[in-house]
């Protein structure tokens, strides 16, 4: 189930919930996932509040995974916020919509979900992000943009060389 709570900022554009559920049904079944996830979609406040309880950090972040036991994972595998703020603001980073940017941070979840961690392996989630990024058509991985951000910076549009007119 995916819970839309108003971002902080009033400019931030309405997200399609049925096409952001069936994308989360997608990328969980692609995951390995066999739980249901709850997804709150929530303001940098209360993304902020959450990581100050929960890892001790008190600053907003854009996406955090909560797993449930592995004893109910079967039926619920967890539950994921994700900050609709930091989401609007790195989906204008990267020249994409809201909406792919949530993606993005969805699949992100569900991995840690899954037992992911791309903080202590040694690359694996990074390539597995990348797999399934590539076979749910999503552009570049979080995790992708967080280690190689020269590489995952968006280059600005090349501004086509004005036209020089004929002089006498």
């Amino acid at each position: 189930m995916i819970t839309i709570e108003p971002p902080s900022t009033p400019s931030i554009p309405a997200l399609s919930k049925p096409s952001l559920t069936r994308f989360l049904t997608r990328a969980r079944t692609a995951v390995g996932l066999a739980g249901e996830v709850d997804v709150l979609l929530t303001s940098d406040a209360a993304i902020k509040s959450l990581n100050k309880d929960f890892r001790g950090k008190n600053k907003p972040t854009d996406v955090l995974s909560f797993p449930t036991p592995p004893e109910i994972a079967e039926e619920h595998a967890g539950d994921l916020a994700i900050s609709l703020d930091t989401a609007a603001r790195q989906a204008a980073a990267y020249n994409h919509s809201l909406e792919v940017e949530v993606k993005v941070l969805l699949l992100h979840g569900l991995l840690h979900l899954d037992g992911e961690d791309h903080e202590i392996d040694n690359g694996e989630m990074a390539a597995r992000e990348a797999e399934l990024r590539g076979e749910l058509k999503l552009p570049i991985s979080l995790i992708d943009r967080v280690t190689n951000p020269k590489q995952s910076k968006p280059k600005p549009p090349v501004k086509p060389k004005p036209k020089k007119r004929a002089t006498r």
